[in-house]
């Protein structure tokens, strides 16, 4: 029987805690808190977790024993059936623990490289090694990455979505992403520029207009260049877009922000990624870097 089922002290914590890393983040919800909602001392929630760090750990305890359990399972499996039934399963248990995921991922990463953070690699390690199948090559890890994705982001970020719906689409999408690779580049590749139209009658009206009986003896000019009213080109297609390659670094000013933001608890992993137009994943490893050669000062 799990701390979920069970109402002793120890599990009462562990109930209240995730509702409060739910409710404020992580970051914001001290151990006087969590004993003040509950109406116990601070040193009766130390007695039994010495730190707000064992307490995230043990909330992660059965989400990580389940993803463990679905992969002992899969293993045991030839490769293909191995494959989908790690994915179907994976977006089960996506999906039983969609309420706490959020907060376990944003927050088991900033606690620091415990054991339950190298538990989570090393399923994600061994998952990915299931879908990308015996002998892979880069193509195919590549896939297993992007499909492993596909059966958890969503979940994280569209929690309102019934879970029978939200099942079914992304394994969906799964299966377009796994289905057979397309023809050969020479095979499918279009001609550089479209066919000119000989028959008057066969032109494409231009939108807008009105095809009338004499329109058919006027040959358009396919040689015209194509004009844009500015007017109609959304700014954000011109300006804000993320060119292709690797995601912006930060730069050591921004470092130390970032840090101290982080140590002062003001921000979480997401805030402080907007406020310097980084991804969490840029956040995360400035975070937890140890070779960093700035300082922060509190």
């Amino acid at each position: 029987m799990s701390w979920e089922e069970v109402d002793d002290t120890r599990s009462r914590i562990l109930r209240t805690a995730l509702h409060m890393f739910i409710e404020q983040g992580y970051q914001r919800t001290s151990l006087r808190q969590i004993a003040e909602r509950l109406r116990l001392t601070k040193a009766a929630i130390l007695y039994h977790f010495p730190s707000k760090a064992h307490l995230l750990g043990d909330l992660a305890g059965p989400f990580v024993r389940d993803l463990e359990s679905l992969l002992d399972r899969a293993e045991a499996l030839p490769a293909q059936q191995a494959r989908w039934t790690l994915l179907e399963g994976w977006v089960d248990v996506m999906l039983a623990h969609r309420h706490s995921l959020g907060m376990l991922y944003h927050d088991l990463a900033l606690v620091g490289q415990g054991t339950d953070y190298q538990s989570l690699m090393q399923i994600a390690m061994r998952a990915n090694e299931i879908v990308a199948g015996p002998n892979p090559g880069v193509r195919e890890r590549v896939r297993a990455v992007q499909a492993l994705a596909m059966c958890g982001d969503p979940v994280l970020f569209l929690a309102e979505v019934p879970a029978e719906a939200l099942r079914e689409d992304m394994l969906d999408g799964v299966r377009r992403l796994l289905a057979d690779p397309p023809p050969a580049a020479s095979q499918t590749a279009p001609t550089a520029t479209p066919p000119t139209v000989t028959d008057p009658a066969e032109a494409t009206p231009t939108a807008g207009a009105t095809p009338t009986a004499g329109a058919a003896t006027s040959t358009p000019d396919t040689n015209a260049p194509a004009t844009v009213d500015p007017a109609t080109v959304d700014p954000r297609s011109r300006a804000g877009r993320r060119r292709p390659g690797r995601p912006r670094s930060m730069s050591p000013d921004q470092v130390s922000a970032a840090r101290r933001m982080h140590l002062a608890g003001t921000h979480s992993a997401d805030e402080i990624a907007a406020e310097f137009g980084v991804s969490r994943a840029t956040v995360y490893r400035h975070l937890e870097s140890n070779n960093d050669t700035e300082t922060v000062s509190s």
